[in-house]
């Protein structure tokens, strides 16, 4: 029987400036997203009994048809026009969940990826690019991976040469029992600020033009200090979360980091480091802290490519 396994990959964000909103209801995002080492793995088998079934080792995860992986698989199949394929996906989680990691998206784009191999249906990637655009707003950054530009709804991806950005390493925090609902948050936004967005393309496309010309992709592309993290919702979420609010007390005062930010809507939080010894120094260095306030911690690299089959 055939059998392949696919890393999904986690994100975070290196900025995100929510511009105004678009026509369609959607806020219309400028965002540099970056993948990092932290790593889902799905096992795929083709079954012949055209059933797709998942399974996870994280208890709680749900596995029916809500679950990313099922909805991609079964929007690959529909596109396929194949219903006799079927696939038994084993899910192994290291992503934790509802992080502002992009866990599910990274899990959805995996899906379309190694079913697209298993089923041997030879789709290339704008046609994946566009189902998984359907599937969700970060599932097409997944698919991709590395460091983009990512504008609309963050479906529209720019790629930042791999060396024109250098490689960093990430301290990675959250607290297992915080969450965030993102419409929640997106919604605040907009009560707070929705007086002050922009409206209309063009000044969208000043907005992305300076971003692409920005200090951000400058400073990534040389060694030396990062500017301050953009992150709209964060200014939002942190006054409201108290473990977002504790946790970027704790990062911001450790020694030797470039940037302190929340990651998405949150609840995950990072400090960027030149490099994994520095990061790790760091995680030692607040240990107690973390162990005290009952956070769990990563130290993740930046990686260059998205979802992957194994080799």
């Amino acid at each position: 029987m055939v059998e392949l396994s696919v890393w999904a990959p986690a994100k975070i964000n290196l900025h995100l400036e929510v511009l105004g909103l678009r026509p369609d209801g959607f806020h219309e995002l400028a965002m540099v997203m970056q993948s990092i080492d932290l790593v889902d793995r799905l096992q795929l088998a083709a079954s012949a009994d055209g059933a797709i079934t998942l399974a996870c080792d994280r208890p709680g995860l749900p596995t029916d048809g809500s679950n990313l992986i099922v909805k991609a698989a079964e929007l690959l199949r529909l596109r396929a026009g194949l219903p006799e394929l079927g696939a038994r996906i084993g899910l192994r989680k290291r992503i934790p969940v509802g992080a502002g990691l992009a866990g599910g998206s990274s899990n959805a784009a995996a899906a379309l990826v190694g079913l697209n191999a298993l089923w041997g249906l030879g789709l290339g990637g704008s046609e994946l690019h566009g189902l998984a655009a359907r599937l969700g707003s970060d599932v097409p950054f997944c698919l991709a991976g590395g460091t983009q530009l990512c504008f609309g709804r963050g479906e529209r991806l720019e790629p930042v040469p791999p060396t024109a950005c250098r490689s960093l390493a990430v301290l990675l925090i959250k607290h297992p029992a915080a969450s965030v609902s993102t419409p929640w948050a997106y919604g605040r936004l907009r009560e707070l600020r929705g007086r002050s967005y922009l409206s209309g393309e063009e000044s969208f496309e000043r907005r992305r033009d300076a971003l692409r010309r920005g200090p951000l992709l400058q400073a990534l592309a040389q060694p030396g200090p990062l500017p301050t993290l953009r992150n709209d919702l964060q200014a939002v979420v942190e006054p409201e979360v108290t473990s977002v609010r504790e946790g970027l007390a704790l990062l911001r005062g450790l020694p030797g980091s470039l940037a302190v930010a929340m990651s998405g809507s949150g609840p995950s939080l990072f400090a960027l480091f030149d490099d994994q010894s520095k990061a790790q120094a760091a995680q030692a260095h607040l240990a107690t802290d973390l162990q005290t306030v009952g956070f769990e911690s990563w130290v993740c690299g930046f990686r260059a490519s998205g979802v992957m089959l194994e080799p």
